[in-house]
């Protein structure tokens, strides 16, 4: 079998059912409809993407009184920091002071003891 070489010409004619040419537009036409409503989308994504990054920018940017009043707040967290400190150490004491206080009532108690004991033996006189 020898090839011959395909020869088209502008007068050669083409026969196609209209059925078949009605389903072909059909489908270019939903294919371009498909592509649109994809690039819309995209588009409205990269649009939202861009409009949340600049939302982030512009509050990301603070103005001077902004950063007063974070410095302000940073000294008051140190303030309270301090603070707490003191009080922890204040507890602390406040044990110490009971307990002494406990020890000094005692001695005193030892001291008017001794106190009775010295006056009941020698009527207060101290050689």
């Amino acid at each position: 079998m020898s090839k011959k070489p395909l020869n088209i010409s502008e007068s050669a004619a083409v026969q196609m059912p209209m059925k078949t040419v009605a389903s072909l537009i059909i489908l270019v036409g939903m294919g371009v409809l498909g592509y649109t409503e994809l690039t819309a989308r995209l588009v409205s994504l990269e649009t939202s993407r861009e409009l949340f990054e600049n939302d982030l920018l512009k509050k990301s940017e603070q103005v001077p009184v902004d950063q007063e009043q974070l410095f302000l707040l940073e000294d008051l967290y140190k303030s309270v920091e301090k603070i707490e400190v003191r009080i922890e150490n204040m507890m602390h004491n406040k044990v110490n002071i009971q307990f002494l206080q406990k020890q000094m009532d005692k001695a005193l108690a030892d001291i008017e003891t001794l106190k009775d004991k010295v006056r009941a033996n020698g009527n207060g006189k101290i050689h």
